[in-house]
């Protein structure tokens, strides 16, 4: 923390931060469910601009899923749609949680993640069956998730709700994310941010 020495409060990013995470998991799952010729399935997801929507809160779990099943051409479950959705999912290292306790105990720490009610479902079970915790609220004062906000990064909005709500100031506060684009976004409204390279980990930057 030597070239943050005015920091008083850490906003965390969760997927390939604090959470591990592989995409491209999720993406072959759903390959394997639809076959070979998925072209058609790719072009009417981004049509639908699914993700966005999901994480943004537009569309429920339900409504995403039943859009899934109309655009995929075989049958499937909810089951099998979650399980191939939540596939990317990887693990808490727990030199990460037993950061995140340390530092909760010397600074204000808050989550900001874009995310989806179906993964939090997830990851909230992984972090309960592998550490005995309730869910990520337990890690920070506060978590903020996309969906419950219905606003995602990098929309300025977003962060400015955070330091608003908990009257944190711009310049005391430092945001760890591993997206350029959201990274770019907090430094324009004076956040202290820091872009987590890959092969690089939180415990590497605040040891």
């Amino acid at each position: 923390m030597e070239n943050f020495k005015n920091i008083k409060n850490i906003i965390f990013d969760l997927g390939g931060v604090v959470l591990n995470i592989n995409p491209q998991l999720s993406v072959d799952a759903f390959a394997d469910i639809l076959g070979a010729d998925n072209k058609e399935f790719v072009r009417k997801y981004n049509e639908f601009n699914l993700l966005y929507r999901l994480e943004k809160g537009e569309i429920s779990p339900e409504q995403f899923r039943n859009t899934l099943k109309k655009i995929i051409l075989t049958h499937v479950s909810d089951e099998q749609i979650d399980t191939a959705w939540n596939s990317m999912l990887l693990d808490f290292p727990k030199e990460r949680i037993d950061l995140l306790s340390e530092l909760r105990q010397k600074y204000r720490t808050f989550l900001l993640s874009n995310t989806n009610k179906i993964h939090y479902n997830s990851y909230t079970q992984k972090l309960n069956e592998e550490f005995g915790i309730k869910s990520l609220s337990d890690l920070f004062e506060e978590e903020y998730m996309s969906f419950n906000l219905n606003m995602r990064k990098p929309d300025k909005k977003i962060f400015h709700h955070v330091l608003d709500k908990n009257n944190l100031l711009a310049n005391e506060t430092l945001f760890i994310d591993d997206t350029l684009e959201n990274i770019e976004s907090a430094k324009q409204i004076g956040i202290n941010a820091y872009l987590l390279k890959e092969e690089e980990t939180i415990n590497d930057v605040l040891k």
